[in-house]
């Protein structure tokens, strides 16, 4: 496994978790990250992500797991369609239930067709994934208030369903893109390669000391 160049950390916030990833963005992007978060139970999700040169999502593999359970889900796009495959052990949703949560129901989907307009992925609690768009809409470059429609695969964590899910990228002038998704708003400030400083209700990037 290669090595990668780069690193950033974010601590959240809206929960006791973090994510590290390591990556490269010298032709696309190549990254490999880890989320740790207790919320509903604790859990702990590693993820690899390819991109095509214009950082259109091409494959995603991750695997959650805690106490008693693992499941692994993997999204890959070729000629404009996705293949989702999952795999389980153990019984996350028996977890769910004896913490008093409800189930989260099977990993990956019924249906792969139903992602057929998304050509990004969007892995729930994780503000690396919101750089995508980003870089692929190139919003670094246009003016303030172009808004763009989108469609993502959205990866559920930690039951690892995968969701259409429409979201709104709208520029508001350097470092920094409004994100909505149904009554759900938040204005992202970026970094100056397009990568989350902090996302407000989520997660704050932590830079070495």
């Amino acid at each position: 496994m290669p090595t990668m160049p780069k690193s950033i950390f974010w601590s959240r916030t809206d929960t006791a978790g973090s994510e590290q990833v390591l990556f490269d963005d010298g032709h696309g992007l190549a990254a490999r990250g880890t989320l740790l978060a207790v919320d509903p139970i604790p859990w702990t999700a590693r993820y690899q992500l390819t991109t095509t040169p214009d950082w259109a999502t091409t494959r995603v593999e991750v695997e959650a797991e805690g106490r008693g359970w693992l499941r692994r889900v993997t999204l890959e796009r070729a000629q404009g369609r996705w293949r989702v495959t999952t795999a389980e052990q153990g019984d996350l949703d028996a977890a769910l239930v004896a913490a008093g949560h409800r189930r989260a129901g099977l990993p990956g989907t019924d249906d792969p067709d139903r992602l057929a307009d998304a050509l990004d992925v969007d892995l729930s609690g994780s503000p690396l994934f919101n750089t995508l768009p980003v870089h692929r809409l190139r919003m670094a470059a246009e003016p303030a208030d172009v808004a763009h429609r989108i469609t993502v695969a959205w990866v559920l964590l930690p039951g690892l369903e995968v969701v259409p899910a429409e979201q709104i990228y709208t520029g508001l002038g350097p470092g920094r893109v409004r994100f909505a998704s149904g009554t759900f708003t938040a204005d992202i400030d970026l970094d100056d390669s397009g990568y989350v400083v902090r996302y407000p209700g989520l997660a704050e990037r932590i830079d070495p000391r």
